[in-house]
């Protein structure tokens, strides 16, 4: 497998793009901000049409839309995260952009559409696969050195304001990088699916553990998992998309790591239960 180039690309650019994906993810989870993921991957679509509208690089469009709108979203929400109605009203205007730009290009956009909606990481050469590794490990450092700030805001807001940690700021940096990730895991994803590489491994990581540095591990461990079995399984199985694969994979991840957390929960009570059972036939 690994002896095909666009295999290689697609694991370079799959494997940091994932680990960013899984770091940023933990505090999109735990922002309760997923509905911020999922509108910046549109956004990523409208800014894509619009550069092969105007007649740019797609790229161009791409990152200059979804840093551009995470940094509107970030200054027309609240002091300490994004609202769910200011995403809406951001998410509802640049979807009639996206498909205003769509018909301004009259039908030239077919390809770079698809691309950006279905992913398109087994097409990427190696000057591309490198500068997608370089941008999410990027974006995955500079989460990474904002996450002691960043966890205290998003955990107790108002303790952290009067700690002087500047909250207003620490949410703009991080909807900036969350705006740089969405729009470099598009192209291995899709924006239709980027949600899943978000989300699902983020929410499988907060299903398994309730601390939070054990739980961003975790959540980039089982992002960087999902890409590399989900681009085997594509390889391995025709005509299944490796956008698909890795999200069927995330999906699958979350539903066990729910499935499993269940359990122990149940397990956990079952010593209570036989008690209180004991107790009253002891009364009986």
């Amino acid at each position: 497998m690994f002896a095909h180039e666009f295999i290689r690309n697609a694991y370079l650019a799959g494997t940091f793009t994932a680990l960013a994906a899984g770091v940023v993810g933990w505090f999109v989870v735990l922002r309760a901000q997923v509905f911020a993921g999922d509108a910046l991957s549109h956004i990523a679509f409208t800014g894509t049409v619009a550069a092969a509208a105007i007649g740019i690089d797609a790229r161009i469009g791409l990152f200059a839309g979804t840093l551009g709108l995470a940094a509107v979203m970030a200054a027309l929400g609240p002091r300490v995260a994004v609202e769910d109605a200011t995403i809406g009203t951001v998410f509802a205007w640049i979807l009639g952009l996206g498909v205003l730009f769509e018909t301004l290009a009259a039908g030239g956009t077919g390809i770079a559409t698809a691309n950006t909606l279905f992913g398109s990481i087994f097409g990427l050469d190696a000057a591309h696969a490198r500068v997608a590794a370089g941008v999410a490990l990027a974006a995955a450092i500079a989460t990474a050195a904002l996450a002691r700030p960043l966890l205290f805001a998003s955990v107790d807001p108002a303790v952290a304001r009067a700690s002087g940690v500047p909250v207003r700021a620490v949410g703009v940096a991080f909807m900036l990088i969350l705006g740089a990730v969405a729009g470099e895991a598009t192209q291995a994803v899709g924006a239709l699916l980027l949600l899943g590489l978000i989300a699902a491994p983020a929410g499988a990581a907060r299903r398994l553990t309730a601390d939070p540095w054990t739980g961003l591990a975790l959540s980039t461990a089982i992002a960087v998992a999902c890409m590399w079995i989900g681009l085997a399984l594509s390889y391995a199985i025709n005509g299944l998309p490796p956008s698909s694969a890795v999200i069927l994979t995330a999906a699958v991840t979350y539903l066990l790591a729910a499935a499993f957390a269940g359990r122990m929960r149940a397990t956990a009570r079952l010593p209570w239960l036989r008690g209180s059972v004991a107790d009253q036939d002891a009364l009986g």
